[in-house]
């Protein structure tokens, strides 16, 4: 039978027609009994690449328009369920790309060839990093220029076509070069496909003179993709569960860590039931933050070492046996490797693996299989809840502001903190923000995001965009630095344009703070900028914009319950200055040991 393209639920699995977006949830598409044969205009390459697009979930392409891509675009724009949202640059349409795969499940960035390419790859580069399912369509070299000896522009003067190729192989997990109509439409669904399947970005290169071109492959609407669910082996899920449970049912006081890796392995729900029927202890890794529940009772804050939130890290240090779901140990998130852990008394369940201890590893099982199953065979046993609970104590508020003094970092967060709901995000840059925004309390369905393994700065201002297109109906409140904000600060012009009602606090303290920490010099030193006369300068009269700046807590309140209140339908700029040394313990802590771990003499030879 043949099928169309129908709408696109989120719900539990139900048949096999599915995709792959966050936390536990797949996307079925539905299909329709009758079939349907296009018009020519329809039967395109491009055609074809927009319908995939809108069938796995993407409703929104970020674009930079260039000589290669833009009859490709006329036919992504033409396709009615499809918004293009035109970017200032091919980085931001990258972070763009990002911010909505952390939300939609996918997310889809189109560029021009090697300019373009070779631009966008630092946004891809992150994805990777974060394990995002971001599809990087570029619109390549005329497909007779292929095989020839001509020299073209936008390349570096050669008649080798394939650098840009040769530089996204190692940062995405497929790629498509695009130049035949026979081939195109496998190429294009498998490279799509393996983006879902892997949780990966993918690179699609489209030759310019083929996205208006008719063929018989592109005839009718695309037959739904058909990705076979990954399962575990089943034997081996029940030997790994058996010594799990022996190993954690001996424990006195035994806790659970999320790591990041349960978004890619889609197994929130799962980790959330374990805590539930264990009654551990639970914390979260830095990057973990907002993919498990921080109302639930037997939540303990964020694990981070050294600069952990308050009696945490005493709590997972000392315990004789933890769980870590999904972790990545680098130098950042072991704050230079300083952590109090012993591997012995670890069990590490990766996406598909699990190791305990120093040697039992069971392979081919899904984490979130593993979690579940885990936790019907588990002991209760909340000693390590009951630890915490009698050490802990509540953490005190800011001192009291005097008169008009000038504002503190400390007294902004804690104002940011009452403005959480279910219907607000946190996107945190690069830098003091990373410290700050862990210790906010997320409310129930409060979105959160930071990208903590690949560290770009400039990253939250193309992520803020891509985050806030998909999900229009919640607020996102971007916390920035004043030196990230000036390496990517153009596509405050494209949320303008999309009439977001984002909120942006511009954290001014003069400099790169969190390089400052690591190490000093005057390179750290920026020239400051005029922001709010900057964002004044892009909104030109166009669109809802509303800019301030504050010095002081009394200033800070009123913009609040402005951006909150009568220009709550407005995109909102609050610039916040801040003295340059004004910087959280946490991060002056964290620098110390990152300068330690960087600084390390070679090894003897």
């Amino acid at each position: 039978m043949a099928t169309s393209l129908g709408s696109l639920e989120t719900c539990k699995p139900c048949n096999n027609d599915l995709t792959s977006p966050p936390n536990g949830t797949v996307s079925t598409i539905q299909k329709s009994t009758s079939s349907t044969t296009l018009a020519s205009s329809q039967s395109t390459l491009g055609s074809h690449l927009a319908r995939r697009l809108v069938e796995v979930g993407v409703t929104d392409v970020f674009t930079v328009p260039g000589d290669f891509n833009l009859t490709l675009l006329d036919y992504l724009i033409a396709e009615p369920k499809l918004k293009n949202i035109g970017c200032c640059n091919e980085l931001n349409a990258g972070y763009a790309a990002d911010g909505y795969a952390r939300s939609r499940g996918v997310g889809a960035c189109v560029v021009t060839f090697s300019v373009g390419g070779l631009s966008v790859i630092n946004a891809i580069a992150g994805a990777y990093s974060e394990n995002l399912p971001v599809i990087c369509i570029v619109g390549g070299p005329n497909s007779n220029d292929f095989g020839t000896n001509r020299i073209l522009h936008h390349t570096i003067g050669l008649p080798d076509f394939s650098q840009e190729l040769r530089c996204f192989q190692t940062v995405t997990c497929h790629q498509a070069v695009v130049n035949n109509l026979e081939d195109a439409h496998e190429k294009i669904d498998t490279a799509i496909s393996t983006a879902l399947k892997e949780s990966k970005p993918v690179y699609i290169s489209i030759s310019c003179n083929l996205a208006g071109i008719p063929h018989p492959s592109f005839s009718r609407e695309p037959v739904p993709f058909s990705l076979s669910p990954k399962l575990s082996n089943q034997m081996g899920l029940e030997a790994a569960v058996e010594a799990a449970a022996e190993f954690l049912n001996k424990a006195v006081k035994p806790v659970l860590v999320a790591g990041p890796k349960i978004r890619v392995a889609k197994a929130s729900e799962a980790f959330t039931e374990l805590a539930d029927k264990s009654a551990y202890a639970y914390a979260v890794m830095p990057s973990a933050k907002g993919l498990v529940p921080e109302n639930h009772p037997h939540f303990i804050g964020t694990f981070w070492g050294a600069v952990s939130t308050s009696f945490c890290a005493e709590i997972v240090e000392s315990a004789d046996t933890y769980l870590f779901a999904g972790p990545i140990f680098n130098d950042y998130s072991s704050v230079g490797y300083s952590l109090l852990l012993k591997k012995e008394k670890t069990i590490i369940v990766e996406p598909n693996r699990v190791v305990i201890g120093n040697g039992l590893a069971f392979g081919c099982i899904l984490m979130k299989d593993f979690l579940s199953a885990l936790a019907k065979c588990i002991k209760r046993n909340n000693t390590a809840y009951e630890n915490y609970h009698r050490i802990f104590v509540p953490e005190g508020l800011p001192l009291k502001s005097q008169p008009r003094e000038p504002l503190r970092v400390n007294v902004l967060f804690q104002h940011i903190q009452n403005m959480l709901s279910s219907q607000t995000a946190v996107i945190a840059e690069t830098g003091d923000s990373w410290f700050n925004c862990q210790k906010l309390k997320l409310p129930e369905e409060c979105g959160y995001e930071f990208q903590m393994q690949y560290g770009s700065i400039g990253w939250s201002v193309g992520a803020t965009l891509g985050y806030a297109q998909a999900v229009p109906d919640k607020r996102v409140i971007a916390c920035i630095g004043d030196g990230s904000f000036q390496v990517t600060a153009q596509d405050v012009s494209t949320m303008l344009r999309c009439g977001q009602k984002n909120i942006i606090f511009l954290i001014n303290n003069g400099g790169y703070t969190i390089e400052v920490e690591i190490h000093d010099g005057p390179y750290n030193v920026i020239k400051n900028w005029n922001y709010t006369g900057l964002v004044d300068a892009i909104h030109n009269g166009q669109g809802k914009c509303w800019t301030t700046k504050v010095t002081c807590e009394e200033e800070l309140v009123e913009a609040i319950a402005t951006a909150t209140g009568e220009k709550k339908d407005s995109f909102c700029f609050i610039e916040v200055i801040t003295h340059k040394d004004d910087t959280s313990k946490e991060l002056l802590e964290w620098g110390s040991r990152v300068c330690s771990a960087n600084s390390r003499p070679p090894n003897p030879q």
